[in-house]
């Protein structure tokens, strides 16, 4: 720990107005034994306040609490733990030397604690990009009741904690995935069709059950009525392939379409685990990397995590015949694909279509491509008087229609789309896997 004394505000205005007064003594010889007395009880006073601030040893006892690591894109807490070693209550200032990435430039916290007392406080911290965080000094600034000097005890250099792809909402979407429900704008259920699942037992009929599940045979044999009981499918395989090209360096509310897109297939990792389903992840621009095959075990969401945690886009166009070539090398069995990427433009999309359709032969294929807000934001202007208002909602309409466009173009040749905003995605591609699995197209 690390101690300094720092003088106060208080004590320069005392001095100055000390400094007015003998001004006034040239004028007037009689004030001259005021300022005297002034500046000698200021001094006085400032060597008491030096002396209980100083007098006892560790004053002041600070831990800096912080979490194991960061969701990104969330509103994580930093803990701050102060005990006051001192018989009288203290007036402390807290600045902590939070990490760059948050561009807090003017951050401190005042607290009173009581004698002998203890405080337990946090503040929010909101990551926008995956990484390390470095924290650096927590300085806390002690003034007494007499407030003329202040006394910082300087702790806890160098702390670091990693902001991994978001993970605070996980066990939320878990709840709802386990009820097939999600609500986006109201409730969307996700219903089973057919039998498209296992065979598990032959169970008694209760209330409620699908009469045509009913197995004559069995029910002839047992007197009583007897049904066939499902499951869904296992053991599927899922991989989530990442754009890490230009096109997904856009921002939205602070975050890339990118970490959008990471934080997505978090989320869908975690259900399909949930749903006894494997889970994989890659990414890609020029060459595939990161790649995580899709496994059902125990620490499989750790490593998709450990995979997503660092990665960047790196702004060059995207090759997907590349991506065509290594799929077809490193996942053989039919598996159903994710692949989060964007496109602006139908004539961009055509580019890549002989790709695309090569892969949707082997796997069930689904783009996942993203609204343009700022787009969104201009159609929505009703009666546009000014003349380029008029011209931005005609501008914005065409980008719209050429999404359409993109949408059929992919529905033509059998690869199914989530078209969403980004603040929507992982709702979305839930909903979308969950839709697969129901209609049981894999």
């Amino acid at each position: 720990m690390y101690e300094k004394l720092y003088i106060n505000n208080l004590f320069f205005l005392l001095l100055g107005i000390i400094a007015v007064v003998y001004v006034f003594a040239f004028f007037f010889p009689f004030v001259m034994w005021v300022a005297h007395a002034g500046l000698l009880l200021l001094v006085l006073i400032t060597c008491i306040d030096v002396f209980i601030l100083f007098r006892v040893k560790n004053g002041v006892r600070s831990n800096r609490i912080l979490p194991e690591k960061l969701s990104n894109g969330d509103e994580n807490f930093t803990k701050i733990d102060l005990r006051n070693n001192y018989p009288f209550t203290i007036k402390a200032k807290i600045i902590d030397e939070v990490p760059f990435q948050f561009q807090l430039r003017n951050f401190e916290i005042h607290k009173d604690i009581k004698p002998y007392g203890n405080t337990l406080f946090e503040y929010p911290i909101l990551p926008k990009e995956r990484g390390e965080y470095q924290f650096g000094n927590l300085n806390i600034y002690v003034r007494s009741p007499l407030g003329l000097v202040a006394k910082r005890y300087k702790t806890q250099d160098g702390q670091m904690v990693p902001s991994y792809p978001s993970f605070i909402h996980l066990r939320k979407y878990e709840l709802m995935a386990m009820q097939n429900e999600f609500l986006l704008g109201g409730i969307k259920k996700i219903r089973k069709i057919g039998h498209t699942m296992e065979f598990e037992q032959i169970r008694e009929y209760v209330t409620g059950d699908d009469i045509r599940s009913i197995n004559w045979k069995a029910t002839g044999k047992q007197n009583r009525l007897m049904i066939n009981q499902y499951q869904e499918e296992r053991a599927q395989r899922v991989y989530m392939l990442i754009d890490k090209g230009r096109t997904m360096k856009m921002p939205f509310n602070g975050l890339s379409l990118l970490d959008y897109s990471i934080n997505a297939s978090m989320a869908l990792a975690h259900i399909i685990l949930k749903k006894q389903d494997r889970a994989g992840v890659m990414t890609f621009s020029k060459k595939m990397e990161n790649t995580v095959a899709a496994e059902l075990k125990a620490g499989q969401i750790k490593k998709i995590a450990e995979a997503l945690y660092n990665i960047n886009t790196n702004f060059y166009e995207s090759d997907f015949s590349r991506l065509y070539t290594d799929l077809r090398r490193k996942v053989t069995q039919r598996s159903l694909i994710l692949l989060f990427t964007n496109f602006e433009t139908l004539d961009a999309l055509k580019r890549q279509l002989p790709y695309l359709r090569g892969i949707a032969k082997s796997h069930l294929l689904v783009i996942v491509f993203f609204k343009n807000a700022e787009v969104m934001k201009m159609m929505d202007h009703k009666n546009a008087q000014k003349t380029q208002d008029v011209y931005d909602q005609i501008i914005a309409e065409k980008f719209e229609y050429e999404k359409k466009l993109i949408r059929q173009e992919l529905q033509k040749y059998g690869i199914y789309s989530v078209y969403t905003l980004p603040e929507n995605l992982s709702i979305e591609v839930i909903n979308k896997y969950l839709e697969i699995k129901a209609r049981g197209i894999l």
